[in-house]
């Protein structure tokens, strides 16, 4: 396939010569090349070319081309006659509407639009805008007969999956038909076979590790995981209380900075336990020792204002309630 970049003079209206325009929201649309049989039919019967076609129309289009093959069917311009018809303005473009099937498309395109390309024209569609030709819609083609080609049930279920027909020109149903070679884009993967993965392995990734019981043994795992470390790295020193050893290239020393970060990491986390166990229990010890002096010595005071007896060692402020004093009293 040649593409061509259109030049700042150059028209959407007026391709070069053995070239048909494609506009931009035609591949969000669903278009993809080469195109399918299914659309140049279309555009040949109606006699219209491909950039008349709007973003409605034309995702409307390969929705239903796409919707009638994944059912194993082919969409004929008669059956797009039956399910729609294709309407044109005065300026040429093209749209789609329907009265018996709630048909809804995302437009964003409410007018022409200016990003364009050219694409060479190897599958003899048509370069020129032509005048809509209107076909009689096919009386013999009922919605028994549409619901025979398509394999459904009833008329609710077609009813639905032609009001979400959008769905059906993602990247993953265009790859699932044959329409697009695409398989890394969007949700395509799932269309390829899964890896089984066995029961043992299954059951292995989710048992947890075992956590060390003691404090040797949490010495042990840190020394094992430093020495796992300086295993692949050469023998040059780390760093020293007397000299710091700065690699030449820092991305070739990237296990000694692992481990390094692991050293820092015990060397905080022990610091944290200390802060624990002496700052944060001292003060603990010390709120509940001062509490039970206040306590001692409102008791106290209680007891002096009810019989009115004086008690010794008792200062005034003390006496008098002064809580500043109570903290030094014993």
């Amino acid at each position: 396939m040649v593409v061509k970049v259109p030049s700042r003079s150059d028209r959407a209206c007026s391709p070069p010569l053995g070239f048909v325009t494609v506009y931009e929201f035609s591949l969000r649309a669903g278009l993809r090349f080469p195109p399918s049989p299914e659309l140049s039919d279309i555009l040949m019967i109606y006699g219209v070319s491909l950039a008349q076609l709007s973003y409605r129309a034309m995702s409307i289009i390969m929705g239903l081309i796409v919707l009638f093959r994944d059912r194993g069917a082919v969409l004929s311009p008669d059956c797009l006659a039956r399910m729609g018809r294709l309407i044109g303005d005065t300026q040429g473009r093209i749209s789609f509407r329907s009265k018996w099937l709630d048909i809804r498309t995302r437009d964003p395109s409410k007018s022409w639009i200016s990003d364009f390309f050219y694409v060479k024209n190897d599958w003899n569609l048509l370069k020129k805008w032509g005048k809509l030709r209107e076909l009689p819609i096919p009386l013999h083609l009922g919605a028994e007969e549409l619901l025979r080609i398509l394999k459904f049930s009833d008329i609710d279920t077609l009813h639905y999956e032609v009001r979400y027909l959008s769905r059906y020109i993602d990247e993953e149903y265009l790859f699932k038909v044959g329409l697009s070679t695409q398989a890394g884009r969007s949700h395509a993967q799932m269309l390829k076979k899964s890896v089984k993965v066995s029961e043992a392995a299954i059951q292995s990734s989710k048992i947890p590790p075992k956590r060390p019981g003691s404090e040797d043994n949490v010495q042990t795992v840190k020394k094992k995981r430093v020495e796992e470390v300086l295993a692949v790295t050469s023998k040059d020193p780390l760093i020293s209380p007397s000299k710091s050893h700065i690699p030449e290239d820092i991305l070739k020393h990237q296990c000694k900075s692992a481990a390094f970060k692991i050293i820092v990491e015990d060397y905080i986390q022990e610091a944290r336990n200390h802060i624990y166990d002496v700052e944060v229990k001292a003060l603990e010890a010390d709120c509940m020792e001062e509490g039970f002096i206040r306590g001692f010595m409102k008791g106290v005071r209680a007891v002096q204002r009810k019989t009115g007896a004086e008690i010794d060692g008792l200062t005034p402020s003390q006496a008098s309630g002064d809580p500043s004093s109570d903290s030094g009293g014993e």
